[in-house]
């Protein structure tokens, strides 16, 4: 498919881009002819021809050119993207002046080669006119926006986008100034910066900015101390009356008390900050700018001193590093890219040396051998990074080829009408129906459409974008015009939970003291001393313990409840597997001692128990030690998990030590449930093991189950999951292992006897 087939489909208007890429600082005069082309199905950008002999070369936004061209040799390379179609561009330089801006305009509407607007003067069919990429600075939008719009023209900025933002015919790739003034914002709020003061330039994006500014700002309770712009002028204004304007306001900025400027412009503001600093003084400011700010030109880095503005802070929009683009950048040289002509500037700008054949007035010493590499520049003179301009004009391309793709995919499904002609959809004409359509409706709420995804903000209903997010202890009502006060919440003994949870508590507890009564009654009975009666103590106290632990979860979050919840819950625990786990081990030593000849007889007893007792303890205490001395926990609100409550809860402190300390407390459940298990069919006088595995089953299974749960709950309810496991794992022990004895001692009497013992082994 050729130029001359898409003719007879019909005209599609051409990508063009206005690029800022030079800085005059005197008269200027038209010199050699610069052409960056390309031979093409389509052309998406020109360039203009007039530069001047006296400049300086912004080396940065060479970075622009880079991006697209890159971009367009992705899609010719691409077999899937407009086949059969090559894409070329032509670039027009605005050089920061007006009338240029405007000569590229017109000329667009003129044959090639001859400046007459609207007239067609040769045979040569001109190219097809796709979309605009007019430059990054919105103090040049409005000298081509208007001329575009009158030739109906689609144009993609891929600068910020203004305030008031009409898009008519144009489409912004850059995010929105608003996010920008919020970003400030919050940067503001967070170091507590109330008192500042601002600067921008006087241009309709700049009034807009500071009336919009001054509205949000006030509302969260930050005040102007100042708020200043520089007037308008261009750079073929008298200088003297840039500089006496320029020096005005910066003595008022650094004779304020405010140690905080927001700056709002673009280039040429910064330097009219550069030309009216002075010698360095000592009420030094943070400067707070938005991300159109650039003080990247080699003629600034160089030639100016800068650390005026050390430490200033700036706004960055999003970029991503394209596979390849680096490579692309770094073949950059004079040998293969003689049609750039930009690429020659770029060169002497950047490295700071001048061609044997340059035609302009640039006082460097060095000579350009065209062997540099572009890598070794400093990232303020040229990043390799893809900034977030370029990448604006890289996603741009891409939205115009996916947009013609779709244009030719749609037209090859329609057939040719009798007249052997095809229908255009580029000329379809809107606003020609004479059928009243509805579209949809809107209600009183949905004037606040911008932020009706957002939960907690305060929109009203006079601007749809004035919203403002209420604090962190409130949240917005339904129709977002109010905000309410969160409420805290913890598990309280007052609710039907935290009772519940008591009542749990108490029962277990009385039920373990009922026991251990019972086998203080019956002491010197068999069923008791079986098994090491020291042993059966101790667990039964260490059960008692963690049922009366849980009482540290209930009520409101302290100091001290949160340092001992969970390190009086996890060493209890310990100390009961622990004595579970000895039980264990003496009932297999004491039927590996029956066997003759064996020497393991010295090992059965109470020293054994109590050493594997105590060491498993210390273990866990020695944990908990490090926990609250590393990182203990502590009350913590949390405002933000829950959108009407705030959450007053114990924060861990570290993460890590309280899965430490219950993961050592499960691998000591999982080693008695392996060895009860082993030992289960034992012979032996009222042997424990089999009572043992299942409640060690019961109590690994409550803590597997635990951990899911625990994740997956906020607020009070994780409480309640942790105080139910403690229950149901002390519940299983207790009756898995004390209950049958004590049936046997208050219901079966006749079967607590020796000599039922003997017959029954």
């Amino acid at each position: 498919m050729n130029r001359k087939h898409l003719e007879r489909i019909g005209k599609i208007p051409v990508l063009v881009l206005f690029l800022a890429c030079y800085l005059f600082f005197s008269s200027f005069k038209i010199s050699e002819q610069l052409s960056l082309k390309s031979n093409a199905d389509f052309i998406l950008i020109e360039k203009s021809e007039l530069i001047s002999s006296s400049y300086r070369y912004l080396t940065q936004n060479y970075q622009h050119i880079l991006a697209l061209e890159f971009a367009l040799k992705e899609i010719n390379g691409n077999p899937h993207l407009l086949p059969n179609i090559t894409l070329g561009f032509h670039i027009y330089n605005s050089n920061f002046i007006r009338s240029w801006t405007y000569r590229g305009t017109l000329g667009l509407l003129s044959t090639k080669d001859k400046f007459i607007p609207n007239y067609k003067c040769d045979d040569v069919i001109p190219p097809s006119r796709l979309f605009f990429l007019p430059s990054f600075l919105l103090s040049f939008f409005a000298y081509y926006s208007n001329v575009f719009q009158l030739l109906f023209f689609l144009q993609l900025i891929y600068g910020s986008a203004p305030t008031n933002n009409h898009e008519d015919l144009f489409h912004w790739m850059f995010p929105s100034n608003m996010l920008q003034y919020k970003g400030i914002l919050q940067l503001l709020l967070y170091f507590g910066w109330t008192w500042v003061g601002m600067i921008s330039l006087q241009y309709d994006v700049g009034d807009g900015f500071i009336a919009i500014m001054v509205s949000m700002f006030a509302q969260r309770g930050i005040c102007f101390d100042f708020i200043k712009s520089y007037p308008k002028k261009t750079y073929t204004h008298e200088f003297s009356e840039m500089l006496e304007d320029g020096n005005e306001i910066y003595d008022i900025v650094m004779a304020s008390i405010a140690s905080v400027v927001i700056v709002q412009g673009e280039f040429m503001l910064t330097m009219r900050l550069l030309f009216s600093y002075q010698v360095p003084s000592n009420n030094e400011k943070i400067w707070i700018m938005i991300a159109q700010m650039d003080f990247t030109s080699t003629s600034i880095q160089r030639n100016w001193p800068l650390h005026f503005i050390h430490g200033a802070m700036s706004i960055v929009v999003h970029s991503s590093d394209l596979v390849g683009f680096q490579d692309f950048v770094k073949e950059r040289n004079l040998a293969t890219n003689q049609e750039d002509g930009f690429l020659k500037h770029f060169w002497e700008d950047a490295f700071q040396c001048v061609f044997p054949n340059s035609i302009g007035e640039k006082n460097f010493d060095g000579v350009c051998t065209g062997e540099e590499k572009i890598e070794t520049l400093p990232s303020s003179i040229f990043d390799m990074q893809m900034n977030s301009h370029s990448y604006a004009i890289y996603n741009s391309v891409y939205a115009v080829v996916h947009a013609l793709s779709a244009l030719y995919s749609f037209k090859r499904k329609h057939k040719a009408v009798p007249d052997k002609s095809q229908l255009n959809p580029l000329h379809q004409e809107s606003w020609q129906s004479l059928l009243r359509v509805k579209v949809g409706s809107l209600d009183k709420y949905n004037f606040a459409f911008s932020c009706n995804n957002i939960n907690n903000v305060l929109c009203t209903f006079s601007d749809a974008d004035d919203c403002v997010p209420c604090p962190g202890d409130q949240y917005a009502n339904f129709h977002q015009n109010a905000c309410i006060v969160k409420e805290i919440t913890f598990l309280s003994y007052q609710e039907p939970l935290g009772i519940t949870s008591l009542v749990f508590a108490f029962s277990f507890a009385l039920m373990t003291v009922y026991l251990i009564a019972i086998f203080i009654k019956h002491n010197d009975t068999p069923i008791v001393k079986a098994n090491n009666q020291s042993l059966s103590y101790v667990l039964l106290t260490s059960l008692l313990f963690s049922f009366l632990s849980t009482f540290l979860f209930i009520g409101q979050p302290t100091v001290l409840t949160c340092l001992l919840r969970q390190v009086a819950f996890t060493f209890i625990f310990s100390v009961a597997i622990s004595c579970v786990l000895a039980k264990t081990v003496i009932v297999v030593l004491a039927f590996m001692a029956t066997k003759p000849g064996s020497g393991i007889r010295k090992w059965v007893g109470n020293r054994l128990a109590t050493s594997i007792v105590f060491s498993c303890s210390f273990l866990q205490a020695s944990l908990c030690a490090i926990w609250l001395a590393t990182s203990a926990p502590f009350p913590h609100f949390d405002m933000y998990s829950l959108h009407e409550e705030i959450i007053l809860e114990c924060n861990e402190g570290s993460t890590y030590m309280f899965y430490c300390v219950l993961g050592f407390m499960n691998i000591l459940a999982l080693v008695s449930f392996m060895v009860a298990y082993l030992a289960r069919n034992l012979p032996d006088t009222f042997n424990e093991a089999k009572f043992i595995t299942f409640s060690m089953l019961i109590f690994c299974s409550v803590w597997l189950s635990f951990f899911p749960a625990y994740l997956s709950t906020k607020g009070k309810y994780t409480v309640a999951v942790e105080i139910f496991s403690i229950f149901g794992s002390s519940a299983g022990l207790l009756a898995c292992i004390f209950l049958p004895k004590g049936y046997i001692l208050l219901l079966r009497p006749e079967l607590n006897k020796r000599e039922q013992l003997v017959r029954r082994k």
